[in-house]
């Protein structure tokens, strides 16, 4: 693989740092864009402490004047930075707009102008929002339910825009409930992995909102890694939205069993009513990206719960 430079806009988060820290380990010149509204110093430092050819500028996506400078000579822009959080965008709709499509507009417009290849962008399986069918399919008219899922859908609308009128290359890769290590659990609108590894490995109950019936395609964070360099790549993909994803089905009430069985603990989670915005049912149809990318999962959810929950654990012991 010859050395390229990456822009991995977010690449202070959860995400993002997995994006940067395998370009890293490939040898590929990294520029990471964070405004550090959610993102993590640790992970930084963490990046740092790889040894790379890496730089950080803590500048944010929603002023435009300041990415210029980042993207000059620039191959690819993983485009991993948003306020990614259904319950937040339904308190502070304008602030997720003004992160997911203003910034997201911004990103495009100077990644066109500084003459960049590729913008590979994160979007969302909340585009689908709650439609009936027991897999989500990108033929399927998106129906989204909350401020979050709008924003990202219309930042998806602008991707595919500005490979149509600007020749400029995008591939809209709709990500499903990804899990992993580093991932905040300490975040009022934490993801739920996080949150019940955390609260189950105190010996405390975790919450669900609703019968825990509901459903997702948790999708361990190698395999978004893996989709998104694919993406930087494959020739088909330019101007493509497609579901990355394992194709997989776990309900809530199966996840704190499949947890309690992980740490050898007997944890009963608390029921509680369920939340605006949130979607009963949501896993992925994954062939699009087969056929474009050649993408497969490459690591189970049994295997990444095991990683996830190992991680934490680690973690919580030496701080």
């Amino acid at each position: 693989m010859a050395k390229k430079t990456y822009v991995v806009t977010g690449g202070a988060g959860f995400i993002g740092s997995h994006i940067a820290t395998r370009l890293i380990q490939d040898g590929q010149t990294v520029r990471i864009v964070d405004n550090m509204l959610t993102g993590k110093q640790e992970n930084l430092d963490y990046l740092q402490s790889l040894g790379g050819d890496l730089s950080i500028h803590r500048v944010s996506i929603t002023e435009f004047e300041t990415l210029h400078p980042v993207f000059e000579g620039a191959e690819v822009i993983f485009h991993q930075a948003a306020l990614a959080s259904v319950p937040l965008s339904v308190e502070t709709p304008l602030e997720t707009h003004a992160h997911c499509v203003t910034g997201t507009l911004h990103v495009l417009k100077a990644a066109q102008e500084t003459g960049v290849r590729r913008v590979v962008y994160a979007a969302s399986s909340a585009a689908y929002g709650d439609q009936e069918g027991e897999f989500k399919l990108e033929t399927m008219t998106p129906a989204p339910i909350s401020p979050y899922g709008a924003a990202k859908l219309a930042a998806e609308y602008y991707c595919k825009v500005f490979n149509e009128c600007y020749d400029l290359e995008t591939v809209a890769l709709r990500y499903f409930n990804v899990f992993g290590a580093r991932q905040d659990p300490n975040s009022h609108y934490a993801a739920v992995i996080p949150k019940f590894i955390t609260l189950m490995l105190q010996g405390k109950r975790p919450v669900i909102f609703g019968d825990g019936q509901q459903s997702r395609d948790f999708t361990y964070i190698d395999n978004v890694v893996h989709g998104n360099l694919l993406a930087a790549e494959a020739p088909d993909a330019a101007g493509q939205m497609m579901n990355l994803a394992t194709g997989g089905q776990v309900s809530l009430n199966e996840l704190v069993t499949m947890l309690n069985k992980v740490l050898e603990i007997d944890v009963a989670a608390i029921h509680d009513a369920p939340r605006a915005g949130d979607i009963l049912h949501s896993r992925a149809n994954i062939d699009k990206a087969a056929d474009l990318l050649d993408f497969a999962p490459i690591v189970t959810f049994e295997e990444g719960l095991r990683r996830t929950v190992a991680w934490y654990k680690a973690n919580m012991e030496s701080s």
